[in-house]
């Protein structure tokens, strides 16, 4: 069983950057694919950027391409996620994300692919 422990979330300022990280235990956390996700009030669970198992390659949600960048560290058994250049609109929960498979085509962006997740942090950007 993996447990994952977001954390990270804040109150910021348009503009301003902030830095999520998941922690991992569990399992073998080299062998998962991990995700971010995030949900803000009223509206679905989206996806926002997703790595693979050794971190070579990463998706993300298009409107966020340039500003968000995920890592991770698997000696570590972390993941982050960089996000620069903070909107209001992306105020949200962000939650962490783990896949015991290597998800194919579009289930990389589909919450319903991945296993386990984390409890969220909380982001709010003010204007």
């Amino acid at each position: 069983q993996v447990q994952l422990v977001d954390s990270g979330g804040g109150l910021v300022q348009a503009g301003d950057s902030l830095r999520l990280s998941c922690a991992a235990s569990g399992g073998t956390f080299s062998y998962l694919s991990m995700g971010w996700f995030r949900q803000a009030p009223g509206k679905e669970r989206e996806f926002v950027a997703a790595i693979n198992w050794n971190g070579n390659r990463a998706y993300y949600q298009d409107s966020l391409k340039g500003r968000f960048t995920i890592s991770r560290d698997n000696d570590e058994k972390m993941v982050h996620l960089q996000m620069n250049s903070l909107k209001p609109e992306d105020t949200a929960v962000y939650y962490c994300a783990a896949d015991r498979h290597t998800p194919v085509g579009r289930s990389w962006y589909n919450p319903g692919e991945y296993d386990y997740w984390g409890k969220g942090t909380l982001v709010t950007v003010s204007s």
